[in-house]
């Protein structure tokens, strides 16, 4: 198999570590990529990015990807100058520990290891427990706690020290996937409308919103202040075709076969039906889920934005959420950014999606 080239784009905000209520090194990415292809852009008090393209077209549509991951906050520094830390997002908290980690300082990275008490000085029942939090710490290699407030403070920041790469073709692995993913196909989208010199109808804004992994926050604030007509969000979805995964639970979705096009209350049924439609006549590979209350996404905050919004979500089939080893087909991120382009194109001036 001939090797896959990841857009530049892309690999750079995989590159950049952006907690929640930390976001600069992906803000700066995006504003690189971004920003010189926008009749408009802005940023607002959370952070988040909005570039608009075609102002003066209507109906306004938005799309949505966030540019936050998870991370650790320090929250105390031991007598020893060993590091106590809480979580930002949801963690599994039975792979914390042994990791190698970095700190964003003042000062610059500081480098780390997650630890905890060794399974050989552990009880029998011990071993078969699951650390709490305050059980894990991270070594920076300090002599006390004066040492490590030297490089460190409270309320930095770190993220796991695994960054991208190729496993076979394709697909890669990241710790950062979601939804470092979501925000290249918002921005790319809005390159491609612009560099493409084709007409719209529509005004196109495209938001890389922050603080979504503890409570959708920046696309609660950004989609108030675009006031779309309609939007689009993207995010990552669980790809269920791997091993201990029962469809009957989770519903089939598989790696590599396209995006995952959501139905069910959150979404509006005529933006569903429109990006099958876009999806078929672009002859783009997509699935099905089905999501019977309010997602887990951006999509839930963005349709009760002021009046009502006509919501879709589309997801980028993923394995092993929220680890340090997240594993995406870069062809569904492909095949994503061109149905966020051919959903833009179709769009009729004044078309309401009310119904």
């Amino acid at each position: 198999m001939q090797n896959y080239e990841a857009p530049l784009f892309l690999t750079e905000l995989l590159k950049a570590k952006s907690p929640s209520g930390a976001e600069a090194q992906a803000q700066a990415v995006f504003d690189q990529f971004v920003k010189p292809h926008a009749e408009v852009y802005a940023n607002d008090a959370l952070g988040n990015r909005l570039a608009t393209h075609n102002g003066k077209g209507a109906p306004t549509v938005m799309f949505s990807g966030h540019i936050d991951e998870l991370g650790l906050i320090i929250t105390y520094v031991n007598k020893d100058g060993f590091i106590y830390f809480a979580t930002i997002g949801g963690h599994d908290r039975t792979i914390i520990s042994g990791r190698r980690v970095i700190i964003q300082t003042a000062h610059g990275l500081v480098k780390g290891v997650t630890g905890k008490r060794a399974i050989h000085l552990m009880e029998e029942a011990d071993r078969k427990k699951v650390p709490e939090i305050h059980e894990i710490w991270i070594d920076i290699g300090a002599k006390s706690k004066a040492d490590a407030l030297k490089r460190v403070a409270i309320g930095d920041v770190a993220t796991y020290d695994h960054e991208f790469e190729f496993i076979h073709g394709s697909i890669g692995t990241a710790r950062a996937f979601d939804n470092k993913v979501g925000a290249y196909v918002v921005g790319e989208a809005l390159v491609r409308l612009k560099k493409s010199r084709t007409k719209i109808a529509a005004k196109v804004v495209s938001v890389a919103t922050t603080q979504e992994e503890i409570g959708v926050r920046g696309a609660t604030t950004s989609a108030f202040a675009v006031d779309p007509h309609v939007a689009l969000a993207v995010d990552v979805g669980h790809a269920t075709d791997h091993p201990d995964c029962d469809n009957r639970k989770y519903g089939e979705t598989k790696l590599g076969a396209g995006p995952i096009i959501c139905r069910g209350p959150n979404i509006n049924p005529k933006v569903y039906t429109r990006l099958v439609e876009c999806a078929k006549k672009a002859k783009i590979p997509f699935q099905l889920e089905a999501d019977p209350r309010p997602t887990g996404t951006d999509a839930r905050a963005i349709q009760m934005a002021r009046g009502g919004v006509a919501c879709g979500l589309v997801s980028i089939p993923l394995r092993y959420m929220h680890t340090p080893s997240e594993v995406v087909d870069l062809e569904d991120v492909e095949n994503c950014v061109k149905l966020f382009v051919a959903f833009a194109l179709s769009i009729k001036k004044n078309e309401s999606f009310n119904w």
